[in-house]
């Protein structure tokens, strides 16, 4: 590997839900919520709605979409890839999926070693 790996990914599933959602409120963004309400659910909002800050952290985009996370939740997540999918039920109250009958869910894995030090040299971790 030369490059250093995507920090989040998507389904099949998750872009095409992406998709659906998008014709109904143009350009999405999406937030990883470490909160109380919602567990750690990934949130969507349409973009701009939800403010980000100096505190969060762009992990990449999908679907053309950004996907953020708050810094100090990254550092707990930084060695991971994360991957949206999408699975059936009722997700957070305020994210847009909630009417769809399904929601948005953050799988992961662990980077390897060889990865890591991919990201350490791009300075995204």
């Amino acid at each position: 590997m030369t490059e250093a790996p995507e920090q989040v990914l998507s389904t099949p599933a998750a872009d095409e839900l992406i998709a659906r959602l998008a014709a109904l409120h143009g350009p999405l963004m999406f937030h990883q919520s470490g909160g109380c309400c919602d567990g750690s659910s990934p949130m969507c909002y349409p973009r701009g709605e939800f403010l980000v800050g100096d505190q969060d952290v762009l992990l990449g985009k999908v679907c053309r979409t950004p996907f953020y996370m708050s810094r100090s939740q990254f550092e707990y997540w930084k060695h991971t890839q994360l991957i949206l999918d999408v699975v059936s039920g009722r997700g957070g109250m305020f994210s847009l999926e909630g009417p769809e009958g399904v929601r948005f869910l953050t799988r992961s894995r662990v980077f390897t070693p060889d990865e890591i030090e991919h990201l350490r040299q791009a300075r995204r971790i």
